[in-house]
């Protein structure tokens, strides 16, 4: 996604070079993303500013740009909306909350299939209130190296603040999660071991007991099941703050 983005912001303004391009969230391939926010740098290519469309005032138009973008975009990547940036925000480090979602079907048949490609065809009936128990031990700030793929100088404490289950259809379970931040495969490897509390071929207390050990031995769900639906940022005056506060405690390797 960010390639094809970036590869669109280029060419349009004129005259100007796009740098930087940053995400709140970097997902791994196959996860989607309903509510990813991105930030870039403008700058002019030389002495001239760059040749923004502009509206009766003057103003940068960036809703004529953000169509332009999309006529650039493949159909599976839109931009739904744009803006000029308040100083010191920073689409990753100012972010305060993350919030996924992750589809689950538990239908004997598989999955629906118009939902294939966002839904998880599981096979095995659910016990979702089974699920949150477990849940629910997993909640807060944890060192969360057995449900994180490491990474060299990166930390794995996470404060999780929402891993709730529930039936949404006939069939269907929905994992809404969110933290502060996610480490790499977090969130999948979360769903992965709850989904084996749900279907009865682990206990209620086994997810807590892998935290516990702080060693990775858990299952990872697939990707196609797993959406990231939104960002959650403080106030402008608050966000330059935020994301220097961010960056003394997080790698500029980490994967959320």
């Amino acid at each position: 996604m960010q390639g094809v983005v970036e590869d669109a912001l280029a060419k349009q303004p004129p005259g100007a070079a796009v740098a930087g391009l940053v995400v709140a969230g970097r997902t791994d391939a196959g996860v989607h993303a309903t509510g990813q926010v991105v930030h870039v740098d403008v700058r002019p290519l030389d002495a001239a500013p760059p040749r923004l469309p502009v509206d009766d005032a003057g103003i940068p138009d960036l809703d004529r740009m953000r169509h332009r973008w999309n006529r650039y975009l493949p159909g599976d990547v839109r931009v739904l909306g744009a803006r000029v940036a308040p100083p010191g925000f920073d689409a990753r480090f100012s972010a305060v909350r993350r919030h996924y979602r992750y589809q689950v079907s538990d239908a004997p048949w598989g999955v629906d299939p118009l939902r294939r490609r966002d839904t998880l065809a599981w096979g095995r009936s659910l016990d979702v209130a089974a699920m949150n128990r477990a849940a629910e031990a997993l909640l807060g700030l944890h060192d969360f190296a057995a449900f994180c793929k490491r990474r060299e100088g990166a930390t794995t404490i996470r404060e999780l603040q929402r891993l709730s289950w529930r039936r949404v259809a006939d069939h269907v379970v929905a994992a809404t999660v969110s933290a502060d931040a996610f480490c790499h495969s977090m969130v999948r490897s979360l769903v992965g071991a709850l989904l084996l509390v749900g279907d009865g071929r682990r206990d209620e207390d086994w997810p807590a007991r892998q935290l516990a050990t702080r060693t990775r031995d858990s299952a990872v769900a697939p990707a196609h099941g797993l959406t990231l639906v939104g960002v959650d940022y403080p106030p402008d005056a608050e966000l330059a703050a935020r994301a220097d506060r961010t960056r003394n405690i997080r790698s500029p390797h980490e994967t959320h």
